[in-house]
């Protein structure tokens, strides 16, 4: 099996509904559409989650990287 870079991940990961943890426990649930080298993320059908529940629809949202803490697949 040939090793997995961080971006094979990321690239996987587009037009999927992934889970973005932030700095600070934020997490959205979303889309993922775009990233960039700085690992800024772009979510569509975005929803703000709170202890595993959503508490706002927020549409579409562009994440900055340097507050990224984890992607995981939803």
């Amino acid at each position: 099996m040939a090793e997995k870079r961080p971006f094979d991940i990321l690239n996987g990961s587009l037009n999927n509904t992934v889970i973005i943890g932030l700095k600070g426990g934020v997490e959205f649930r979303g889309t993922m559409v775009a990233y960039d080298v700085h690992m800024n993320l772009v979510l569509e059908k975005a929803e703000q989650l709170v202890n595993g529940e959503v508490k706002r629809g927020v549409g579409t949202v562009l994440l900055r990287g340097d507050s990224v803490v984890f992607i995981s697949p939803s």
